[in-house]
């Protein structure tokens, strides 16, 4: 009869999938979305004619000044707009045979200047495909940037309704979006996570490699928003095994996950439905209150709860006599509820959790 599996077996299984963060970036591109700036399809354009006739242009005064070096079929002498017809005939590859370089120098300078312009213009001309080359460098770019200054961010696996709501907290909350990579499954998703501002890893938040590539392993904090609560627990223990030293924050619709998640590393654990229960049963006798909840949960109007460390002045004194209406206080790691007895005064390593306005 076989044993149950050991914590070093489950974390071999853990992390066997193939090694994400060990390709190279370019091959990262399409699983990995770092926001750029877009640019107007006009713009695109117009850069593409000025650098087409900026071609043209500086090949003709080239040819200009080494005029005497051109033969042209009639015998006339080479004037500034014959240089620029020929520069022209020769950059776009028309080539009429017209007017032709005879010296060596003229001839050297062809092949070290003009040849490389008419390449280059070549270039211009297929912009497009180039364009979506350029594209896929630069994202090459801007993703190995991203991993390489990449520390002490929020990954949300999960951007459904719970993932963009957590998000939407942490910006209204201050939160830059470049500090928040969104892992999901679903590209149509994780596109508008990307039109947000936000980073994207495509993949599932239960594979070790796709979360190191998110780098959950240098994290500040985890949210799991996963749709389905077996799902949320065997993530978070993922994000466990790879983000040790994370604050994990965990939702599930049922209680009974709960001590599952707990057991599988979360900090956290925000049970909603029965939240949504409470407000609910609250709401038939006293509406006003559930408003009031709603306000302080929305950070960016309104009242909000916020945390802060205590200034040098407040110390030692009651949480009661603060200019903020402060709710409770941290120490060491536990919340002590104002008004209690534990927190007849304040201590200096202390944080207050407090009404704000928005």
């Amino acid at each position: 009869m076989a044993g149950r599996p050991g914590p070093g077996r489950i974390r071999r299984r853990l992390f066997l999938d193939d090694e994400l963060t060990d390709r190279p970036d370019y091959d990262l591109v399409n699983i990995v979305r770092v926001p750029m700036r877009p640019v107007s399809p006009s713009r695109s354009i117009i850069v593409r004619l000025v650098l087409g006739v900026g071609m043209i242009v500086l090949s003709g005064f080239i040819v200009y000044l080494q005029r005497d070096g051109y033969q042209d079929v009639a015998g006339k002498p080479m004037t500034l707009l014959d240089s620029m017809y020929h520069a022209t005939v020769s950059v776009t590859t028309t080539g009429f045979g017209d007017i032709s370089p005879v010296s060596e120098s003229a001839r050297l300078v062809n092949i070290l200047v003009i040849t490389p312009l008419r390449m280059a213009f070549l270039v211009v001309l297929v912009g497009t495909t180039i364009e979506v080359l350029t594209e896929r460098s630069r994202q090459a770019f801007k993703i190995q940037r991203w991993r390489q200054r990449l520390r002490d961010h929020t990954v949300v696996i999960g951007y459904g309704t719970k993932g963009r709501a957590a998000v939407d907290a942490l910006t209204g909350d201050g939160v830059p979006p470049g500090e928040i990579v969104v892992v999901d499954t679903d590209a149509a998703v994780l596109e508008k996570a990307s039109h947000a501002g936000l980073v994207t890893v495509q993949g599932s938040g239960s594979k070790a490699d796709v979360l190191r590539l998110a780098g959950a392993q240098r994290a500040a904090a985890v949210i799991v928003a996963a749709n389905r609560d077996d799902t949320a627990v065997l993530v978070t223990l993922t994000a466990r095994e790879v983000a040790p030293k994370a604050k994990i924050v965990a939702a599930v619709r049922e209680s009974e996950y709960t001590h599952l998640l707990e057991q599988s590393g979360a900090d956290s654990v925000v049970v909603s439905s029965a939240t949504a229960g409470r407000l609910l049963g609250v709401a038939t006798s006293t509406p006003n209150v559930v408003d009031m909840i709603e306000d302080l949960l929305t950070p960016d109007e309104g009242f909000a709860i916020a945390e802060r460390e205590v200034e040098p002045d407040e110390v030692g004194g009651s949480p009661r006599h603060l200019r903020d209406i402060v709710l409770a206080v941290v120490r060491n790691g536990e919340m002590l509820r104002a008004g209690t007895a534990d927190v007849d005064s304040i201590e200096e390593n202390d944080r207050l959790l407090y009404i704000r306005k928005a």
